[in-house]
């Protein structure tokens, strides 16, 4: 699991250095034709390694309930995240894959309560969560990478 570990660290490192340089008007844009932006995609990744890994684990999550409503599936910015609101969830987007992977390694991981995604994949097992959310997390690096070009 080491190296799905190192992939997540390594890819929201390089997510975080793609959008580096935007304006917080930049990260709160929504193009024509779109229904989110590049903050809301950063929170929304953060959001769901949380309800993958800790949620359907039985394990309290590490960000807030209203962060889960406001960024979970389905849902789509009603409001500009403020800069001070970015930079905690940039502070935990690069936090929390160590304390995954820590939790992980200490074996708090007992039990999961499976999970069929919107992509027809069935999860069963954390380590199917971890694998799982790496390809969501690419998912989302291309389609902020799309999102910058339009900002």
């Amino acid at each position: 699991m080491t190296n799905h570990f190192d992939l997540l660290s390594k890819g929201r490192v390089l997510i975080l250095k793609v959008i580096n340089d935007f304006s917080m008007d930049q990260l709160n844009k929504i193009p024509e034709g779109f229904n989110n932006n590049i903050a809301w995609n950063v929170a929304h990744l953060l959001v769901t390694q949380q309800l993958l890994c800790y949620k359907f684990s039985g394990l309290p999550l590490a960000v807030s309930d209203k962060m889960v409503k406001t960024f979970v599936k389905g849902t789509s910015p009603q409001e500009d995240i403020s800069h001070q609101e970015f930079e905690e969830i940039k502070r935990l987007f690069i936090e929390l894959p160590e304390k995954l992977a820590a939790d992980f390694n200490n074996e708090l991981f007992t039990s999961y309560t499976p999970y069929t995604t919107s992509v027809n994949v069935t999860i069963s097992d954390i380590s199917s969560a971890i694998v799982f959310n790496n390809f969501h997390e690419g998912i989302h690096l291309g389609i902020i990478l799309g999102l910058r070009k339009l900002v």
